[in-house]
Parts: structure tokens; C-alpha cells; sequence
């Protein structure tokens, strides 16, 4: 036997449905406890509300503050996207007239790394890099 065994009523006998809960003390102590059980639900219930309400008031103005500054970050990424793509773009097609030409035979105008214009020249200065 258990120790919530021991603290749960006995069993209703099966034989004795019949007779009125009133008769059975383990009944009756059994309802009481629900009773209690349920009140006890209830407190925590009522205790409970105003908390939760706290914390969804507090995790949307959490939210608020991360969409605040996610903002100019995912704008800055994408302003950094597009020159990265355009000299991604850029050497793509590069790379793509030279592979034609040696599958033509014919010799390139100019050698691939004459055409580029130097790292420093080719976009604008990384702010993070240069203001950290």
C-alpha cells in the first residue's frame, strides 16, 4: 500500500447501491474532498488571472521593443543584400562571357581580375565593421 492509498477513502462496495450516500461515510467524506478539491481549484484560479494577464502585457511590450529595433537592422541587412548580389551578379556574368569564349576558342578582351574594380572601390564601407 501506497501513501496515496492510505490517504484516499475505501472503495464504495459494488453490493450496496441500494442504500443512500448518507449511509456510507466514506462517501460523504469522499465528497467533501472534492468539495475542498475544488474550492482550492478556484483560489489558484482566481490568483492566477491577474498574473497571467501581467505577463502577456509584459511579453507584448517585449515584442514591441524587438520590432522596434528589428527594424533598421533588416533594413541595413537588405541594403547590404542588394550590393553583395549586384557583385555577385556582376562576376556571374563575367565568369560566364570568359567560359563562352574558351568554348569558342576565342581569347578573352581583358583577363578576368583587370575588369574588377578593387575591394575598397566596389561598395560602400561596412558600418558595423567600421564604427565597432
Amino acid at each position: 500500500m501506497t501513501m496515496n492509498d492510505e490517504q484516499l477513502p475505501p472503495a464504495e462496495p459494488a453490493a450496496d447501491k441500494g442504500t443512500t450516500p448518507e449511509a456510507h461515510p466514506a462517501s460523504s467524506q469522499a465528497r467533501e474532498w472534492l468539495a475542498q478539491l475544488q474550492q482550492m481549484i478556484d483560489q489558484v484560479a482566481a490568483h492566477a488571472a491577474p498574473v497571467a494577464r501581467d505577463i502577456a502585457a509584459k511579453a507584448a511590450e517585449l515584442a514591441a521593443v524587438a520590432g522596434d529595433k528589428a527594424g533598421p537592422f533588416a533594413k541595413r541587412a537588405a541594403e547590404r543584400t542588394e550590393v553583395v548580389g549586384a557583385r555577385v551578379a556582376d562576376r556571374s556574368r563575367r565568369f560566364a562571357v570568359e567560359i563562352r569564349n574558351k568554348a569558342e576558342g576565342a581569347e578573352p578582351a581583358a583577363p578576368a581580375g583587370a575588369a574588377e574594380p578593387p575591394a575598397e572601390a566596389a561598395g560602400p564601407q561596412d558600418d558595423e565593421t567600421a564604427g565597432a
